[in-house]
């Protein structure tokens, strides 16, 4: 009996260090923070656009549809959001790639959106979620979604 309590009091610190030992994670005070800047950095150029912050499972935090924008762009911002948090990139690579010889290829890969406006939100070295930003052209989109970012 003597030594079951010696072995739980030498391991159990080893499961309160396991159970308190988190990665980290996206809130919704910062993903509404990262909104925040995209939707005033969208006001401010006078683009009206579709904002989705999703976690590191690719799960949506939080969206916004800013007034006037086409309704199309719901699904294109939060494409652009799964595409950067699942590939743990920038949506611009992705663009970028189709560009060139063979690159159509890219066209064929799963939650691939290869548009400009979709970026990996990364704390302390993790991917913790992603921006996905649409309504205006791609560049306008990648300007709005670094904006965001810019906060975090």
């Amino acid at each position: 009996m003597k030594k079951l309590i010696i072995l739980i009091l030498l391991f159990f610190p080893l499961f309160i260090h396991a159970q308190t030992n988190l990665q980290p994670y996206l809130t919704l005070e910062d993903a509404t923070r990262i909104s925040n800047a995209a939707e005033a950095k969208s006001k401010a150029e006078g683009w009206n656009m579709v904002i989705v912050i999703l976690d590191a499972g690719g799960h949506m935090i939080s969206l916004r549809k800013m007034d006037g924008v086409q309704i199309g762009s719901i699904d294109v911002a939060l494409g652009k959001a799964k595409t950067a948090v699942y590939f743990k990139r920038p949506t611009k690579v992705f663009e970028d790639m189709m560009k060139t010889e063979g690159g159509g290829r890219i066209a064929t890969l799963p939650n691939a959106v290869a548009i400009e406006g979709g970026l990996p939100i990364v704390k302390d070295g993790v991917v913790v979620g992603a921006i996905g930003i649409s309504g205006a052209s791609s560049a306008q989109d990648g300007i709005v979604a670094a904006a965001g970012l810019a906060v975090y």
